[in-house]
């Protein structure tokens, strides 16, 4: 073997390349790495909704020993350097705390991700019946390509509140003994004038009619037989009236399983990978740590694929004022002490960003993107064009980041969210920049993101959960 020329030895020590992060796993971490993924995998299949998600990290938190912030408050005892909390706001979005042994108003360590995924909402009068077919009428939510939903079998997913004020959970499609509903197409032969429109024009959001039913009522005098069948079975089923859709969040999502991709199974196929894979990532993250030195949270909002508004969304005060009412445990509160907490943290917005993808290269630039396999990605900034609507993170806190995920051998890539006049988007980094936290978006990097099933790698998924891990235990002083 020929030895490393000086200019060799040079030119290793200038430059620098991102290597595939399978490469820097032992042999023996594949199989824990695999059944990290089986976990994962079956987390998703869970939790389709932001209600489902909310729901199973309550479980997951009540089993590791987290308690009510309410409890807490009422029994007017101290907070704890150790103690375990949560708080859910409205069952759709949730935050954990690991209280540190500094004071909160020094600072807190927060991973940021959201529950929710672009999905389509059922309408809140949506049942009818055509040809003597019945549907349900639905609004897309979030960033879809619409043709992408149509002609593959779907499920229904949400609550209903009924008149006595009770909440009835729907789950129909996933059991494989359930039916599962359907968005028809035209067919190929007769698509003429659909093949001439634009992709975006092809189907219309209001022709993304949900096929639930087709067998008449028996009594020829009922008007309507297919819709007054299927009022007739949601009543049988769930002792709900159609008055009560009016009181309901019901969510039309894909039926099915998350499933692996290749015959390596190095991959992951799954509907909701954005974002819940950060989620996922940092709920294991934080289950595991125990007396931190600064506070470790995990926020998981709600309604962030439209723009993160509403009271369930993290342009609410809710993460604030929960905050502030753990301040308030501990010390004697004031208003200074919850600005000096927040102006004194450090954050991931943990979400999911693009993956270079080779059938469609033009869409990225190959020296500034995320690549399948590489590890954890950093975002120093989204926005679209000219950055418009993004958080730019300070160049200080990225090398505080990925200073930190070098030295704990966390696998680790950087890049932005595709060509400058491409488009773009967003995350909540600006929400918790806006109240002058140091922020950087920091997620796993997604192939055909928002589609219906979308892929991840399954090594970028460790080296996140890895990476959000260690940045919850850093103390950043």
């Amino acid at each position: 073997m020929s030895k490393e020329t000086k200019d060799e030895k040079l030119q290793n020590v200038l430059t620098h390349e991102f290597k595939n992060a399978w490469q820097t796993l032992p042999q023996k971490g594949t199989k824990d790495l695999f059944k990290f993924a089986d976990e994962y995998k079956c987390f998703l299949d869970d939790g389709k909704t932001e209600r489902e998600c909310s729901d199973i990290i309550l479980k997951h938190a009540k089993d590791h020993g987290f308690n009510d912030i309410n409890k807490l408050i009422n029994s007017g005892k101290k907070l704890k350097s150790g103690e375990k909390i949560y708080a859910v706001n409205r069952d759709k979005s949730i935050a954990l705390f690991v209280i540190g042994k500094e004071d909160i108003e020094k600072g807190v360590n927060i991973i940021g991700s959201h529950i929710d995924s672009p999905r389509l909402d059922v309408k809140v009068n949506p049942l009818y019946e055509d040809t003597e077919l019945a549907f349900l009428k639905t609004h897309y939510y979030g960033g879809i390509k619409k043709y992408q939903w149509t002609a593959m079998p779907l499920a229904l997913h949400g609550v209903i509140i009924d008149e006595d004020g009770r909440t009835i959970k729907i789950n129909i499609g996933e059991d494989s003994k359930d039916p599962v509903l359907y968005i028809t197409d035209i067919l190929p032969h007769l698509a003429k004038d659909q093949n001439e429109k634009k992709i975006a024009d092809a189907i219309p959001g209001e022709k993304l009619n949900v096929l639930i039913g087709s067998i008449p009522y028996g009594d020829e005098k009922i008007k309507n037989r297919v819709k007054f069948n299927i009022l007739r079975i949601l009543n049988e089923k769930y002792g709900i009236r159609e008055i009560d859709f009016t009181n309901s969040e019901l969510e039309i999502v894909p039926a099915g399983k998350a499933r692996d991709v290749g015959l390596d199974r190095g991959l992951i196929s799954a509907y909701g990978h954005d974002d819940r894979v950060c989620t996922f990532a940092g709920l294991k993250g934080i289950l595991e740590i125990e007396n931190p030195d600064k506070t470790a949270v995990l926020y998981c909002a709600d309604k962030e694929e439209v723009g993160s508004i509403g009271n369930t969304g993290a342009q609410s005060d809710f993460l604030i004022n929960t905050i502030a009412e753990l301040i308030a445990l501990q010390t004697d509160y004031s208003d200074l002490l919850v600005r000096r907490a927040l102006n004194n943290s450090k954050v991931l917005s943990a979400d999911v960003s693009v993956a270079q993808d080779p059938n469609y290269p033009h869409i990225t630039e190959k020296l500034n993107t995320g690549y399948t396999g590489k590890g954890l990605q950093i975002t120093k900034y989204t926005g679209s064009r000219g950055k418009s609507g993004c958080s730019d993170a300070n160049a200080e806190f990225v090398a505080q980041v990925s200073r930190l995920f070098t030295k704990k051998k966390v696998a680790w890539q950087i890049g932005e969210l595709g060509k400058v006049d491409q488009g773009g988007g967003g995350t909540i980094a600006f929400i918790l920049a806006n109240a002058n936290a140091d922020v950087v978006d920091c997620g796993v990097p997604v192939l055909s993101m928002h589609a219906p099933y979308e892929v991840i790698s399954k090594i970028d998924l460790y080296m996140a959960y890895k990476g959000y891990s260690e940045f919850l235990k850093n103390k950043f002083n």
